[in-house]
C-alpha cells in the first residue's frame, strides 16, 4: 500500500500546486492595469502578457480589440476589459455591425481569453457628435453578446468626473443638468443590464487644477487625519471624495445601487506639475492598498480599480501624458511594484525619503 499512498499524495500535491498557480492570477485582488499602446517603442504583446503574469496583475484593460494582444492573452487567465474606440461607435449603432464585431473580437477568442467587460466608448463628451451613438452601440453589443451565449460579459461605457456639476461636499454630488439627457438613459440601461458604471477618476488633475485648495498630501493618500467632514463622514483622501460624489450623483439619477468600477486612475511621473517618480509611486501603491477598503459611503467594499498605465507612451500629448507608466518601454519598473496591496510606498514628509509601510493609511 505504501507505493500507492505515495503516488496518491504526489498526484494530490500536483493538483494543489496547479490550483494555487491559477489562483496567483485570478485571485490577486481588485486591481488591474491599463495596457495603452500609443508608443512606437513598446515591447510585443507576448512579452507584455508575460510581464503581467510575472507581477501577478490579475486584470488588464485595452482600448481596442488589438488581435495581437488578444492572441497573447489566450490561456493567461488574465481578466480583460476590452474597449470599443469612440470612432467605432457610429458603426456599432447598426445591430448587424455589432454582431459582426462580437463574433470577430469576442466569440473568436472565448473562452481562451477571459473577457470581463466591454467598454463601449471612453470619456465620450455629451457635446460631441459621437454622444448620440453611445447608447445604441451599448445596446447592440449587449444584445449581440446575448445571442452568442456570452451574457456574462458586461457592457458599459467609461465616463469622466467632469460630467459632475456639484462635487462638494461629496454627499451633494450631482450631474450637470445639461448632461442628464445623455447620462440618464445610460444609467437606466446599466441598471437593467446589471452592469457597473465605469469611471475614470484622477485626483492628479483635481489637485493641479486647484492646488491652493487641494493639497498634494490629500491627493496622494498621505493625510494622516480627516481633511473634509461631510456630516458624519470623514474624508482623508481626495479619491474617496471624488468617488463618493459620483455615487451620490448616481443616486440622484436613480442609479445609486450601481457598482462603480474605476476604469482609470493614475499619476504621471514626469512632464508636468507635481510629476515625480516618488509622487507617482506614492499614489499608485497607496491606491492599490486603499482599493481593498472602500469609501465612507460604501465602507469595507473593495473597489475594482484599473491603474493607468502599464507603460510610458511616447506618442501622446501633452508631455505629462507620456509618463503615466508603471514601467518604462524596456520593461524596467519605475519603482518596486507590489500589486497585492500588502505594502505601500510613501514619502516621509519630514525628510522626503521613500519608505515602505505595512500599516493602513
Amino acid at each position: 500500500m505504501a507505493p500507492l499512498t505515495t503516488s496518491f499524495m504526489a498526484a494530490t500535491m500536483l493538483l494543489v500546486g496547479l490550483f494555487i498557480s491559477n489562483l496567483e492570477i485570478i485571485g490577486a485582488g481588485p486591481v488591474g492595469v491599463c495596457y495603452g499602446m500609443m508608443g512606437n517603442n513598446l515591447p510585443p504583446a507576448s512579452e507584455v502578457v508575460a510581464l503581467y503574469k510575472q507581477h501577478k496583475i490579475a486584470r488588464m484593460r485595452i482600448y481596442d480589440p488589438d488581435h495581437r494582444a488578444l492572441q497573447a492573452l489566450r490561456g493567461s487567465n488574465i481578466e480583460l476589459m476590452i474597449g470599443v474606440p469612440n470612432g467605432d461607435l457610429q458603426s456599432l449603432s447598426n445591430p448587424s455591425n455589432a454582431n459582426d464585431w462580437v463574433q470577430k473580437n469576442i466569440k473568436s477568442f472565448w473562452p481562451d481569453v477571459k473577457f470581463r467587460y466591454i467598454a463601449v466608448g471612453n470619456e465620450v463628451s455629451p457635446n460631441s457628435g459621437t454622444a448620440k451613438f453611445v447608447l445604441p452601440a451599448m445596446r447592440n453589443v449587449h444584445n449581440a453578446l446575448a445571442s452568442a451565449g456570452l451574457s456574462q460579459i458586461k457592457v458599459s461605457t467609461a465616463i469622466d468626473t467632469t460630467l459632475i456639476g456639484t462635487s462638494y461636499p461629496p454627499s451633494q454630488g450631482n450631474f450637470r443638468n445639461d448632461y442628464r439627457w445623455y447620462l440618464d438613459p445610460i444609467i437606466w440601461f446599466l441598471s437593467d443590464a446589471k452592469s457597473p458604471v465605469l469611471a475614470n477618476i484622477y485626483p492628479y488633475f483635481a489637485h493641479t487644477g486647484n492646488p491652493g485648495s487641494i493639497s498634494l498630501e490629500y491627493a496622494l493618500f498621505k493625510s494622516r487625519s480627516v481633511v473634509v467632514w461631510d456630516g458624519d463622514r470623514g474624508y482623508q483622501n481626495l479619491f474617496d471624495a471624488m468617488l463618493d460624489s459620483l455615487i451620490a450623483a448616481l443616486g440622484r439619477a436613480w442609479g445609486g445601487h450601481l457598482e462603480v468600477v474605476i476604469s482609470e486612475t493614475g499619476w504621471p511621473s514626469a512632464g508636468g506639475v507635481a510629476t515625480t517618480v516618488d509622487n507617482a509611486a506614492t499614489y499608485v501603491d497607496n491606491m492599490i492598498h486603499h482599493a481593498k477598503k472602500g469609501t465612507p459611503m460604501r465602507p469595507n467594499k473593495a473597489i475594482e480599480t484599473y491603474i493607468f498605465a502599464m507603460f510610458d507612451e511616447n506618442n501622446k500629448e501633452p508631455a505629462y501624458e507620456k509618463h503615466f507608466g508603471q514601467f518604462y518601454p524596456n520593461k524596467q519598473a519605475k519603482w518596486p511594484l507590489d500589486y497585492s496591496g500588502e505594502r505601500i510606498w510613501d514619502i516621509s514628509a519630514e525628510n522626503n525619503t521613500s519608505v515602505y509601510l505595512s500599516s493602513d493609511i
